[in-house]
C-alpha cells in the first residue's frame, strides 16, 4: 500500500496521551508498583515538610490502591494562568507541580523528590480510574478521572471537615500497560518501611483487604532510626565495630550549599556483604549515583586520616577507597535542594554536586567519632588494612604471571602505579596537548595515558602478522600487554594489564573517526576486550555553562552538556531557578587539548562524575552476523560503491557537527 508523506501524516500528542503512547519513557511496566509510589511520594514530600504525621497505604482486592495522608491537602483553588482547579491540572498535566520554582517563599516544598516534571499524573494517565479526596479549608473536595485521564468530572464539595486537612487518592491501574496488573506486597512493603526509617515521628500504616474482607495491618515506627534500620538489615551479623549513625546539613551560611542541605547516615563494617541502601529526599535509588559516590569519598578520607593519625598502616601498603569501603554496609538519606534523576524512575542519582555535598558532610563528623571511639575505629582500620594486603598479594600474583618475556613499554606511555587489573586504566587520548592534560588530571594511582600521533591505520583488512608494522597500533598493543587473537578469547587475555581501556577523543567528526579506527582495532583483532567488557568510550562535554550566583543560597556553579539537546536542557533548567539567560555564559571546547586539567578530569576521568559508554558486543557467530556486515561496508577497501550507496540512503539521519 501507497504511504503519502504530507501534512496530515503528522500527529501532536496532547494532555497525557504521550505516557499511553509510551508509557515505558514515563514508568516501570513491570507492574503498577512506580505509578503508586508517585502517589506516595507525594505524601511524603508533605511529611519531610513538617506538615503531616500519617501515612496509610491499602491495598484493595479489586487490585485499587489508596494512599492517605495528613498533609496540607492539594489546593483546589483555580490556577491564575490555566483558570483550571489546581488538583486538577496535578492529575492531568505533565510539568505542573509545587515542586519547580525553588526561589524563596515561591515553593511548596525546599526538597522533594524530584523535577521530572509528570509525578501523579503518570498514575493517572496509566489507571483506568482516579478518585480524589482533598480536606483543605474545613470543607472536603472530591473529583474523580477515568479513562486514563480523559474524563474528569466537576470538582465538587461533599462534606465538611472541621481543622482536618489532607489527601486521599485511590488508583485503578491499567491492566493493559503492565505485565502484571497487580501491585507487588512485598515492594510496597519494603517502600512504606523506608519511608518509617527516613521520617522520624511520622507513622507509615499499610492494610492489605483479605478474601475474607478482613484487614493485614503493619505499622511501622523505628524509635533508633537509621540506625535501627541498618541493624535489620544486618540480619543478625555482628559488626566490627559499633554501628555509626549522624546527620549533618548545611547552615545558612554556607558558601557552597544551601541552608539544609546534606545528609543523614549510618554507617558499619562486617566481615560478610551486607545490603546497603541510599535516598535522596526519601526516593530510594537502588541504583546509587553521586551521592553514595560522595558518602564513599567521605568515609575514605575520614578513615585515612584516622589510620594516618595513629601510625597503623604498614610499611609499603597503600590504601584505596575499596580497601575501606568493600566492608561497608550504609544507609544514607541525602538531601538535595535541585535533584536530577537518571530516568524518570529515579533509581539513580545524577546530579554531580551531590560528590561534594555528602563528602564534605560526612568526613569531619566521621573523622571525630572514630579518634573519640579509638577502640571502633582501631577495628575498622584492622578490617581496611587487611583488605589492602589481599589487594596486593593478588596483584603480585598477576604481576608474576606477567613477567615472563615482556616487551618493553611504549615510551609515550605514562603508567599507573598499580597493578591490580581489575581497577586499573588505560586512557587512549587524541593528540599530544590533550595528553598532557590528562596526564595532569589523571588518578596515578589507577590511570595510565597513552597520546595518540594523529589517526590509526584502518586495520580491517590487514593481516594480523603484519599488524605491528603501524607504531600507534604497536604502541597499543605492547601497553595493553597481549596479542592479536582470533574469535577462540581463553588464553589471549591472560597479560592484559588493564581492567578498562578508554577511548577519549574531541567532540567532533574527527574524533568520531577516531573512535571507529580504534573500535575497528578491538573487533577485528582483539574481540575478547570487546565480548568481556574491557572497552570504553569518553564523552567530553560540547559546551561548558557557567551560572552566577544567586545570594548564599544559590553559590556560582559551572554545568557541561554534552550536546546542544543538554545546552538547551540546562538553559531551561536554570532558567527555572530564576537566572536571566543574559547572566549565563557559554563556551564550547573545540576538543580536549582546550580543557584545563580540573575540567577534563571532572568531566571524561574522574569515575565518580565523569560519562563514559561501555561498549557491549556478542560477537557474531557466523560471517553473516549484522556487526560484521557493517564492518564489510563501511572498513572494506572494495566496498566504496555500497558505502556510497548507503550513505545517499541513510546520510539524512545524521546529525554532523561540522
Amino acid at each position: 500500500m501507497k504511504q503519502n508523506y504530507d501534512e496530515a501524516s503528522f500527529r501532536v500528542l496532547k494532555g497525557l496521551e504521550p505516557v499511553r503512547e509510551r508509557p515505558g519513557m514515563y514508568t516501570r511496566t513491570d507492574s503498577p508498583a512506580h505509578i503508586i509510589q508517585e502517589v506516595i511520594d507525594n505524601s511524603a514530600d508533605e511529611a519531610l515538610a513538617g506538615k503531616a504525621l500519617h501515612i496509610h497505604v491499602c491495598m484493595h482486592r479489586d487490585g485499587s490502591v489508596s494512599v492517605t495522608d495528613d498533609g496540607r491537602g492539594i489546593p483546589v483553588g483555580l490556577h491564575a494562568e490555566e483558570k483550571v482547579p489546581v488538583v486538577v491540572l496535578a492529575f492531568t498535566r505533565l510539568h505542573a507541580g509545587g515542586k519547580f520554582d525553588k526561589r524563596s517563599g515561591n515553593s511548596a516544598y525546599a526538597f522533594s523528590g524530584g523535577l521530572h516534571g509528570v509525578g501523579v499524573a503518570v498514575t493517572n494517565a496509566l489507571s483506568t480510574r482516579v478518585e480524589v479526596e482533598v480536606r483543605r479549608e474545613g470543607k472536603v473536595h472530591s473529583v474523580t478521572f477515568s479513562e486514563g485521564g480523559e474524563k474528569v468530572s466537576k470538582l465538587e464539595v461533599v462534606g465538611s471537615c472541621g481543622r482536618q486537612s489532607g489527601t486521599r487518592v485511590r488508583a485503578w491501574p491499567d491492566a493493559k500497560y503492565f505485565d502484571t496488573a497487580k501491585v507487588p506486597q512485598t515492594e510496597m512493603e519494603r517502600l512504606l518501611r523506608s519511608k518509617a526509617v527516613l521520617l522520624p515521628g511520622v507513622a507509615v500504616v499499610l492494610e492489605v483487604e483479605q478474601a475474607d474482607g478482613s484487614m493485614l495491618t503493619k505499622t511501622w515506627r523505628y524509635p533508633d532510626g537509621l540506625a535501627g534500620y541498618l541493624a535489620e538489615l544486618a540480619g543478625g551479623l555482628e559488626a566490627v565495630a559499633p554501628i555509626y549513625a549522624a546527620e549533618q546539613y548545611a547552615s545558612g551560611d554556607d558558601a557552597s550549599f544551601a541552608e539544609g542541605e546534606g545528609a543523614a547516615w549510618a554507617l558499619a563494617w562486617f566481615a560478610e556483604a551486607v545490603a546497603s541502601e541510599s535516598y535522596v529526599n526519601l526516593i530510594p535509588t537502588v541504583a546509587g549515583g553521586m551521592h553514595e559516590s560522595g558518602l564513599r569519598g567521605g568515609v575514605f578520607d575520614a578513615v585515612k586520616s584516622f589510620i594516618e593519625h595513629h601510625a597503623l598502616l604498614p610499611r609499603g601498603v597503600k590504601l584505596q577507597q575499596d580497601d575501606v569501603c568493600g566492608k561497608m554496609a550504609f544507609v544514607l538519606s541525602a538531601r538535595i535542594l535541585d535533584p536530577q534523576f537518571q530516568g524518570q524512575v529515579k533509581e539513580k542519582l545524577n546530579s554531580r554536586e551531590a560528590v561534594k555535598l555528602v563528602a564534605s558532610q560526612v568526613r569531619d563528623p566521621l573523622e571525630i567519632w572514630l579518634n573519640s571511639h579509638v577502640e571502633a575505629g582501631k577495628a575498622i582500620a584492622e578490617l581496611s588494612i587487611k583488605q589492602a594486603l589481599a589487594r596486593q598479594k593478588s596483584a603480585q600474583k598477576v604481576e608474576k604471571r606477567k613477567q615472563s618475556g615482556v616487551a618493553v613499554l611504549p615510551g609515550k606511555l605514562t603508567d599507573c602505579e598499580s597493578t591490580n587489573i581489575a581497577e586499573n586504566e588505560l586512557f587512549l587520548v587524541e593528540g599530544d596537548s590533550a595528553g598532557g592534560s590528562a596526564k595532569m588530571a589523571r588518578d596515578k594511582e589507577t590511570q595510565a595515558i597513552l597520546p595518540l600521533r594523529g589517526k590509526v591505520q584502518n586495520s580491517w583488512e590487514i593481516e594480523a602478522n603484519r599488524l605491528f608494522a603501524n607504531a600507534e597500533i604497536h604502541d597499543i598493543a605492547v601497553a595493553l600487554g597481549i596479542d592479536p587473537h582470533g574469535p577462540t578469547d581463553a588464553p589471549e587475555l591472560a597479560g592484559l594489564r588493564y581492567g578498562k581501556v578508554v577511548i577519549m577523543s574531541d567532540a567532533d567528526v574527527d574524533g568520531a573517526h577516531i573512535q571507529t579506527l580504534l573500535l575497528t582495532l578491538f573487533y577485528r583483532h582483539f574481540p575478547a576486550l570487546i565480548r568481556r567488557g574491557h572497552v570504553y568510550i569518553a564523552q567530553p562535554p560540547l559546551y561548558r555553562v557557567d551560572v552566577p550566583a544567586q545570594g548564599k543560597k544559590r553559590p556560582a556553579k559551572r554545568l557541561y552538556a554534552l550536546d546542544e539537546g543538554e545546552l538547551t536542557a540546562i538553559r531551561d533548567r536554570v532558567a527555572k531557578e530564576g537566572v536571566a539567560p543574559d547572566k549565563i555564559e557559554v563556551g564550547r571546547f573545540k576538543g580536549l587539548g582546550e580543557m584545563n586539567p580540573e575540567q577534563l578530569r571532572e568531566t571524561a576521568m574522574a569515575p565518580a562524575t565523569r560519562r563514559v559508554l561501555p561498549v557491549a558486543e556478542r560477537l557474531d557467530e557466523g560471517a553473516g552476523g549484522e556487526t560484521l556486515k557493517l564492518f564489510n561496508l563501511l572498513m572494506g577497501k572494495g566496498e566504496a560503491a555500497g558505502r556510497r550507496a548507503w550513505m545517499e540512503s541513510k546520510g539524512h539521519l545524521v546529525e554532523a557537527d561540522l
